[in-house]
């Protein structure tokens, strides 16, 4: 008898992200080429071939103690010495609960009982930027760097399931962000192209097969006040937001704003690939971005352009909102003179002669 439908699900979806690791590990190209049943088949035989060497590549996944990512920890732990994979584990402790440093270590102590090695809690100082959530994750993620470089781990597996990503294509719509924020999160992140340190197995798997898996296996899970406090933007619109939506739509929302999410990554990508290889054609000899040539570029393509151009002049990527590239873009689709604009990270745009200046104050 095999197991449980729900501990099957996540397994599998560990499995393969695995698999992608080991070839991307040899040869990057392949994924994109192969077939799925032969990159399984050199994954295997690959990791039959590290096992022989003494070579065994660490991936770390980090679990916050939740049902999310105790499910992914345990799918980890199954699945990685099968394909010659050594597994980790990495809590990190916000400080922002009393009593966090003890629950972090009790993550830590599950963690171990799965055979993760290493097994660690990282403790964090939480800023203000950005808002509570956006402070938090921020803290978070620079600690996840932080030991995936120190312990050479080749990858980070994240516990974020279909629900998360319906959450945050909704908050996406909300800012008004365009396309980009409709993308929701990618699959494999924190890095470029398919070559990201972050990869997220569960994005086709809801919240409830993960908890299911953890019922089944009798892993012990830990709720996060946070997610139920009406203070958090994403708790509402977990526990009022969605339901009322599903009441008034019918099931199905969850997989429909998933589906969305991809669609528009993909549209997404597609944008930016046609913008990046746009920008080069619409500078002078000098460098200087022509308001002509800007002009003449479909409006989705130039916004894109604008916005990579405010990046590289020193404007954070947190605080650049659509609102300051609509500003941006209007000097060159709405000119009458007006004066420079300021813009996130000291930086500004002005026009002048013809050029769209774009520096660092």
């Amino acid at each position: 008898m095999g197991p449980h439908p729900a501990v099957a699900a996540i397994r599998l979806a560990v499995r393969r992200v695995l698999h992608d690791v080991l070839t991307d590990l040899t040869d990057p190209t392949e994924r994109r080429t192969a077939p799925a049943a032969r990159r399984a088949d050199r994954a295997d035989s690959r990791a039959r071939t590290d096992r022989a060497g003494g070579q065994q590549p660490l991936v770390l996944v980090a679990c916050s103690g939740g049902a999310d990512s105790m499910a992914l920890a345990s799918a980890l732990a199954f699945e990685a010495p099968k394909l010659g994979i050594r597994a980790g584990g990495i809590t990190v402790d916000h400080g922002l609960q009393d009593g966090s440093d003890l629950r972090a270590a009790e993550v830590v102590s599950r963690m171990t009982a799965l055979h993760l090695d290493p097994a660690e809690a990282i403790a964090v100082r939480v800023g203000r930027d950005g808002g509570p959530e956006a402070a938090a994750r921020d803290a978070r993620y620079a600690a996840l760097d932080e030991a995936a470089d120190r312990l050479g781990a080749a990858t980070v597996l994240l516990g974020h399931t279909r629900d998360d990503q319906a959450e945050t294509v909704l908050l996406g719509l909300a800012r008004g962000s365009g396309i980009r924020s409709l993308s929701g999160m990618a699959e494999i992140s924190g890095g470029p192209g398919r070559t990201g340190r972050y990869r997220r197995p569960f994005l086709h798997i809801d919240r409830q097969t993960a908890r299911k898996a953890c019922m089944v296996q009798s892993l012990p899970v830990w709720d996060d006040p946070h997610n139920i406090d009406p203070a958090y933007t994403r708790s509402r619109l977990r526990h009022e937001g969605l339901p009322a939506l599903e009441k008034a739509l019918g099931k199905g929302v969850v997989e429909a704003l998933a589906r969305t999410a991809q669609l528009s990554r993909d549209d997404a990508d597609a944008l930016d690939a046609w913008a990046a290889d746009a920008e080069s054609a619409v500078r002078d000899e000098l460098g200087q971005l022509e308001c002509a040539k800007l002009f003449a570029l479909p409006p989705a393509v130039r916004r894109r352009v604008l916005r990579r151009a405010v990046l590289s002049a020193g404007s954070p990527a947190g605080s650049l909102f659509a609102r300051h590239i609509e500003e941006v873009d209007r000097l060159i689709t709405g000119w009458r003179g007006q004066g420079a604009i300021n813009l996130p990270g000291r930086v500004e745009a002005q026009r002048q002669g013809g050029r769209l200046v774009i520096r660092q104050g």
